[in-house]
């Protein structure tokens, strides 16, 4: 843990075991070296991005710095740096590293630059909502508090609004929340799913076509932004969005006017856009494959979702919820309670399919238990009790420990033992990642990183062809 003296980086204030109030303590990072010397940025919320893009919090001009370089996130432990992927590295103490906890005063180089890094005496309070819930949102943990006092704050505006957050963290049921506490609510919420849509059909998709636009154009169609007009549209994995489509809509944005495809009549819309995604549209801006000027435009507002294991103590709040809500969707009344040992698999459960998966996992074991207690074995999560990587450590020390405890059976050579390992944890990956998109194989397969037909193969090879 990095030594900050009496004043951690972020600081939880609690009565009655229930935080009322969260005090980040601010810091300076300067330029001390390098072709930006003498630029500085105050760090006055939980997370920073340096780089050359202008969509960065502290943005330069140093040819050797990426395009998104690195980040700086406060949390209980300190601040932490962590190098985004950049081409030329960040050196810390001599050391080339992944991540840091940064101590006061350290300097740390990235590209042809040299930062200094100095936490400060003052201190910025972070809102948190006194409610447990929002719309169909449920969170008890201080980070889904911290979301709902910004929901709070800005669902009754016409705030363009980007979510991010991972896949099966609750991205739409945001969008909802936001549009069923807005001066909208009594107008249309209008989901566009820029994923799920073909290329050729995304233009008129989004802003309509007029009979004849194309051959299959056998009548007028009212795209997805007339649809919403006078309501909401949310935007869902904004990132699929085509670049030579990425213009249209920026004139819709900032004028709220549009044309269908293959008419000359400018129409008029009034929309309030929620947008959203589960890539790093930083990264996309640098590289090209989002215009920066979009990226500003939707991100009046950012609003990033933790993940499930960044809020482990939400799990049983979230457990009994879907238990109670699969008890009244049953004809027969059957309601089922959660035994201690299962509550503990679902804590420790590393979650990649977020929300989603729980609830999920909830409903199979909702209906396959035998009796009315839900036990360890229903849940068919044992695999998942393999630590997580421990986190990374303060000072020098940057490759932190990534021990696991792992069981293995010293009677197999060790060629059997460490295969039986690796196929394990190739099937328990293939069948939560399938899960998690609800069968879904393009979803999935960008996801890990795989072609559609490597993941087929791995599917077929685990015989998980099939299984939703």
């Amino acid at each position: 843990m990095t030594d900050y003296g009496k004043n951690p980086a972020l600081s939880t204030v609690f009565v009655d075991r229930r935080a009322t109030a969260r005090h980040l303590r601010k810091a300076r990072l300067l330029v001390s070296e390098g072709p930006d010397r003498g630029k500085e940025i105050s760090i006055g919320k939980l997370k920073i991005y340096a780089g050359r893009s202008a969509v960065n919090d502290l943005a330069l001009e140093d040819k050797a710095i990426s395009g998104t370089h690195f980040e700086i996130s406060a949390d209980e432990k300190g601040y932490l740096l962590r190098d985004l992927g950049s081409t030329n590295g960040v050196t810390y103490e001599g050391l080339r590293i992944k991540e840091v906890f940064l101590k006061p005063g350290c300097a740390f180089k990235a590209g042809n630059s040299t930062f200094i890094f100095q936490p400060s005496e003052d201190t910025v309070e972070l809102p948190l909502s006194d409610q447990d819930r929002f719309g169909e949102l449920l969170g008890r943990s201080v980070g889904m508090r911290a979301v709902f006092a910004t929901l709070e704050k800005v669902s009754p505006s016409d705030l363009t609004v980007l979510i991010e957050g991972d896949t099966g963290t609750g991205k739409e049921r945001v969008a909802h929340a936001i549009h069923e506490h807005s001066r909208r609510k009594n107008g249309n919420f209008v989901v566009l799913d820029c994923s799920a849509i073909p290329r050729d059909l995304m233009e008129s998709t989004v802003f309509g076509h007029e009979q004849g636009a194309f051959t299959c154009a056998v009548a007028q169609h009212k795209g997805a932004f007339e649809q919403a007009n006078g309501g909401t549209i949310f935007m869902d994995e904004i990132g699929e969005l085509p670049v030579d489509l990425q213009p249209k809509l920026l004139r819709v944005l900032e004028n709220r006017e549009l044309k269908r495809v293959g008419g000359d009549k400018t129409i008029r819309v009034d929309v309030r856009v929620v947008a959203a995604t589960n890539r790093d549209l930083r990264k996309m801006v640098a590289e090209g494959a989002f215009r920066e000027d979009l990226y500003f435009r939707l991100s009046v507002i950012q609003l990033t979702l933790p993940s499930l294991r960044e809020r482990p103590d939400d799990i049983a709040l979230l457990t009994h919820h879907f238990l109670d809500l699969f008890a009244r969707q049953n004809p027969g009344g059957r309601r089922l309670q959660l035994a201690p040992d299962a509550l503990e698999v679902l804590t420790r459960h590393a979650w990649p399919g977020n929300v989603r998966e729980l609830k999920n996992v909830c409903e199979r074991a909702f209906n396959l238990a035998d009796g009315a207690l839900i036990t360890r074995k229903d849940l068919h999560l044992t695999s998942s009790l393999v630590p997580l990587p421990a986190p990374a450590r303060s000072g020098g020390d940057a490759a932190g420990d990534d021990s696991a405890s792992i069981a293995v059976d010293l009677t197999e050579s060790y060629k059997d033992a460490k295969q039986r390992i690796l196929d394990q944890f190739e099937r328990e990956y293939m069948a939560r990642l399938i899960d998690a998109h609800e069968g879904n194989i393009s979803q999935a397969a960008r996801t890990a990183g795989l072609t559609r037909y490597h993941l087929r193969e791995l599917l077929k090879k685990h015989d998980l062809v099939g299984s939703r």
